[in-house]
């Protein structure tokens, strides 16, 4: 044994101080690795639609159902089933409305606990007593460990399991313990949650579905374009700040920047009625927007995004300028612009100008802010960097996300991994030194870390914060997957031609098995039974297209939560259940409210398709989490050997 092991092993000894307590231990993570693997739950390109998001985070897309329909598929009926469902996606709210319209509650708040102690002790039956225990609310958890492993078949305990129940019908305290078990319930249903990015942008709810997030139990994000680009402007990007205001003001949804992160648009408000006051700004017309607000709201909105759509093509410029390694000099047209001409020249092609009121534009210097600009950006970085609850929200990003994850034999990413016209995965060079895709990644995830938690080096920190845009619209980002944006073109060309966003060529190749088990490999993850779950393209169903691509080794669970793209896609989203049994893709249709799903009994409708399933229940024993508990194992059987050989001494 070297010195390095035995300095190891006696630390570890400090934690279990005698044989005993090392045996022990070692019995506890061996009977853990026998347990059925915890549940797991992808989903993706959530886009503020909260409502939504809410509900199959209460239902596990579908999996409280299931379990209801095969525990008490011959003891209830359908109305039943539906009913004892939504009130565990909503105890609060569906109880009353129940109770009221009931002659004797007694007798159904008694059948309603036998009925929800009976799947508790289901789903609780997956873990072990003490990481239920650490689950429990603290108000009931004696008495619920108490029935979760009591026997109601045992003669001798019927009277003791019946008085539990009579004693909180009794006290009154029936409606909060109905709660407490349904949020267990929620809670046991699944192990961990897997969210592949895109939470904001185009809904409403991008900052209510953050705050349930950071309440969650267990989970990771691998993040999108739309997060990154956030994550940007909470850093002091002001790239990404004009960015994240623009996009909100297209689709007429300030919500979330104003009411959710109170960042006040005044200083932008005063710079567009100045600037803009006598303009009609036609081609910055929100979208969506006609029944919710009135014209002159539209008006207003339309100024708005015309003055920081010009302020964003200014500093993209700045960016572009001030980083030449990203390669995006293609994106620089404010000095290609003919202004006494009103044509701008792309590929030695001039085209017409749909636009040309440019107050703020000198000709002679296009890239600079004006003085006005520069003040209002001013005010609004500081906005953006003073908002708590966006600050601790981008924090949570960081600390749970990253720009990929190898998870039980799965790889998990948002948007593509940069790939050659052929096919073959590219290599990239950046900083000087050529990249693989993993390496190219990692050096972009560490720089987006460098841009946020880096202060006292503004060289440092102000290449983190361009590579938080580059991520967010550069033509080799993985999160964004295209060779542009054409924010401009969109905005100023009629020519739908130069509006042409190209896809990275891995979006044409990811059908191939070959090509998926290049990625797999390059990741470290064996092609054989390896998975990879991708976002960020919508899977348009309404064209044939399908989620499993590559034999069914790629898994695209993008399928539109976003309403803005529910007509083209056909439905509302794709989730995905991994359990000890296999895969099961859910393919959900709209959502129409929270109201309707407690009043009426409407949820989501889905349906679900096995993708495989395992001849053998896979255990915690065959997770990544099982070979950390192995390793812990393997070192306490060093630690006992130590004890008992005499080279450690029991510390008790």
């Amino acid at each position: 044994m070297t010195d390095n092991e035995l300095r190891y092993l006696k630390l570890l000894a400090q934690q279990y101080p005698s044989i005993r307590a090392a045996s022990t231990e070692i019995i506890n993570l061996s009977a853990i690795l026998e347990l059925p693997k915890g549940t797991e739950h992808f989903i993706s390109d959530i886009h503020g639609e909260y409502e939504s998001f809410l509900h199959v985070l209460r239902n596990g897309s579908g999996s409280i159902k299931r379990r209801i329909e095969e525990i008490f598929e011959y003891t209830l009926d359908d109305q039943e089933k539906r009913n004892l469902a939504t009130l565990i996606y909503y105890p609060e709210q569906k109880m009353p409305a129940i109770v009221k319209e009931l002659n004797d509650p007694d007798q159904w708040y008694r059948k309603t606990l036998f009925q929800l102690i009976k799947l508790c002790r289901v789903y609780s039956s997956k873990y072990t007593r003490n990481k239920v225990r650490k689950a429990l609310p603290k108000d009931f958890s004696y008495i619920i460990e108490e029935l979760l492993h009591e026997q109601e078949s045992n003669r001798n305990r019927q009277e003791y399991y019946s008085s539990i129940i009579d004693s909180i019908i009794d006290t009154d305290r029936s409606g909060a313990f109905i709660t407490a078990l349904a949020r267990l319930i929620q809670r046991l249903t699944i192990a961990r949650l897997h969210v592949i990015g895109d939470i904001y942008d185009r809904g409403p709810g991008a900052h209510i579905i953050m705050d349930k997030l950071m309440e969650h139990h267990a989970v990771d994000f691998q993040w999108g374009n739309h997060d990154i680009v956030w994550m940007g402007a909470a850093a002091g990007s002001q790239a990404c700040i004009a960015n994240v205001i623009r996009v909100s003001l297209r689709y007429a949804n300030m919500e979330t920047i104003e009411n959710g992160y109170a960042i006040s648009m005044l200083p932008l408000v005063s710079l567009a009625v100045e600037e803009y006051g006598d303009d009609s700004c036609e081609l910055f017309r929100p979208k969506e927007a006609d029944e919710e607000f009135t014209e002159n709201e539209q008006l207003l909105m339309a100024r708005m995004q015309k003055a920081i759509t010009i302020i964003q093509l200014k500093l993209e410029g700045q960016v572009i300028q001030r980083q030449p390694q990203f390669q995006m000099e293609d994106r620089l047209l404010l000095d290609k612009i003919d202004y006494e001409e009103g044509t701008v020249h792309i590929n030695d092609h001039a085209y017409p100008l749909l636009d040309t009121y440019m107050p703020t534009i000198d000709p002679d210097n296009p890239y600079k802010l004006s003085e006005k600009e520069q003040t209002v950006m001013e005010k609004l970085s500081l906005s953006f960097k003073n908002s708590e609850r966006l600050q601790s929200h981008v924090r949570f990003l960081f600390s749970k996300g990253s720009m990929y994850l190898t998870y039980n034999n799965n790889l998990l990413y948002h948007g593509c991994i940069p790939m050659t016209k052929s096919g073959r995965l590219r290599h990239i060079i950046l900083d000087g030194k050529k990249h693989s895709p993993r390496e190219f990644m990692d050096r972009l995830e560490q720089l987006a870390r460098q841009g946020y938690f880096v202060n006292d080096e503004p060289a440092k920190k102000q290449y983190g914060l361009d590579t938080m845009w580059y991520l967010w619209s550069g033509s080799q980002s993985p999160l964004f997957g295209k060779d542009k944006m054409a924010t401009f073109e969109r905005y100023f060309i009629e020519d739908p031609k130069t509006h042409q966003e190209k896809m990275n060529p891995y979006y044409d190749h990811r059908t191939k098995e070959k090509v998926i088990d290049k990625i797999l490999e390059e990741f470290g993850i064996n092609p054989e039974d390896g998975h990879i779950i991708n976002g960020h393209v919508p899977v348009k169903v309404t064209k044939g297209e399908s989620p499993e691509k590559a034999g069914g080794k790629l898994l695209v669970i993008d399928g539109g939560f976003a309403k803005a793209y529910q007509e083209k896609t056909g439905i509302a989203g794709y989730t995905l259940i991994y359990n000890s049994y296999g895969l099961i893709l859910a393919a959900h249709q709209p959502f129409e409210s929270t109201q309707k799903a407690i009043n009426e009994e409407i949820d989501i409708h889905s349906e679900t398709r096995i993708l495989e399933r395992n001849n053998q229940r896979i255990r915690v024993c065959d997770t990544d989490n099982g070979k950390e508990i192995q390793r812990k194992i393997t070192d306490l059987q060093k630690l006992l050997e130590a004890y008992r050989s005499g080279l450690i001494k029991e510390l008790s």
